[in-house]
């Protein structure tokens, strides 16, 4: 199955390209320090607002830093932010998922009513109370994003656990005397990862554009370090002065989002596929 599944894969050029390019934006990322020609906090004001050239190759920022160098720091940031909100949305939605969706009744009721009252408020505001509460940084607004985004990961794993209960092999388990954790954990966890997989990919995606728009508008990290978004808010500040250093935090956030979509709908037509078989 594993075979079948890699050459289903690897027919898909799509999804293959995102995962080259995936994986180039997260090697360029972790050898930052090595590849990037100047400090990326260095401010040098002789050279604000340079264009690209042989010495800057993407051009410099009001006050003079290297934008290449602060692009490459900065995609480490967001990866890494990414990262924590999507385990954070993991870590909070898998459990009570499953847990809703095998117990069921009054267990279901309880996790869908508090799931519910959480959605119904909109993301980025809940993500600004929560930040206004705890304090700006990129950690707890990854934080707050991971516990907004929870509740999708939590209804995406009730409904297949609702599914997969049902299932012939459950139903003997249970008519042995099989416990219930052992049945949950044993039995329905490892069917449900297939399709939390997929979903995770395409997470990632949301949460850094999430987390583009909170450092955007300044509650995300904080000045002097950088991350994509950040950079994307200064360069919004400077659109008539330099309207090029807009389009290289865009084009970072855009293309890397639209990778990791392209990956999730490569790794869903692969699983679909054999699931069909």
């Amino acid at each position: 199955m594993r075979y079948r599944f890699l050459r289903r894969f690897v027919r898909q050029r799509l999804a293959v390209g995102a995962l080259i390019f995936l994986l180039l934006v997260l090697v360029t990322c972790v050898l930052a320090p090595l590849i990037a020609p100047y400090d990326p906090l260095a401010q040098d004001l002789s050279a604000s607002l340079l264009p690209p050239s042989g010495s800057h190759w993407l051009g410099t920022d009001l006050l003079g830093r290297d934008v290449f160098s602060r692009l490459l720091y900065g995609g480490r940031v967001s990866l890494q932010a990414a990262g924590v909100a999507t385990a954070t949305a993991l870590v909070i939605g898998v459990i009570p998922g499953l847990a809703a969706g095998y117990l069921g009744r009054r267990v279901d009721q309880v996790i869908m009513a508090l799931t519910d009252a959480l959605m119904s408020f909109p993301a980025l505001v809940l993500a600004i109370g929560v930040i206004s509460v705890t304090g700006a940084g990129v950690t707890n607004a990854m934080l707050a994003v991971g516990v907004i985004v929870a509740p999708r990961v939590l209804r995406l794993v009730r409904s297949t656990t609702m599914h997969i209960k049902e299932e012939t092999y459950v139903e003997a388990a249970r008519s042995i005397g099989t416990s219930t954790p052992v049945i949950i954990f044993r039995h329905i966890l490892p069917n449900v990862l297939p399709p939390l997989i997929v979903f995770t990919s395409l997470l990632a995606g949301a949460t850094m554009l999430v987390e583009a728009s909170l450092s955007f508008i300044g509650l995300g990290v904080r000045p002097p370090d950088a991350s994509w978004g950040t950079m994307l808010g200064d360069a919004f500040s400077r659109i008539s002065q330099a309207p090029t250093l807009i389009l290289f935090p865009g084009a970072a956030i855009a293309l890397t989002v639209l990778a990791l979509n392209l990956f999730g709908d490569g790794i869903r037509d692969s699983i679909g596929r054999e699931s069909r078989r």
